[in-house]
């Protein structure tokens, strides 16, 4: 077993020995279920939480719980969920306020304002596909 490994008995020589301690754990972990590997370093006392896809994270208990998750309609791209506020005023969460950008939406206001870019060099970048 890994934990009777003298080579891998320290946090330090898991370190100094991680070539070969990635692909056995990778060998161990691999055929096994998410919920099947977390109740199992819980009960050994392993802190461990599951690195969730986006299903996985709107699905998530807590996140369900704390309200974190809004939806609202996009002007191009229709209804999205997105994040909510992480807190609450007087109760309520603050509403959402702008949908997320579309891919590139701003980058000109960006450059523009927070770089001082002229609307020059913008256009040069834009003609050569930088941006």
């Amino acid at each position: 077993a890994l934990a009777a490994n003298p080579r891998f008995a320290t946090n330090a020589l898991r370190v100094e020995h991680r070539g070969e301690l990635v692909p056995l754990l990778e060998k161990e972990i691999a055929p096994r279920a998410s919920a099947e590997l977390l109740a199992e370093l819980k009960a050994a006392g392993v802190p461990a939480s599951p690195v969730n896809d986006f299903a996985g994270v709107f699905a998530d208990p807590q996140v369900v719980a704390r309200q974190m998750i809004a939806e609202m309609q996009h002007p191009r791209a229709g209804m999205l969920k997105v994040p909510a506020a992480p807190g609450m005023i007087d109760g309520a969460k603050p509403p959402v306020r702008r949908p997320p950008p579309l891919l590139g939406e701003h980058t000109a206001e960006v450059l523009r304002e927070r770089l001082a870019f002229s609307d020059e060099k913008i256009a040069a970048l834009k003609k050569s596909q930088v941006i």
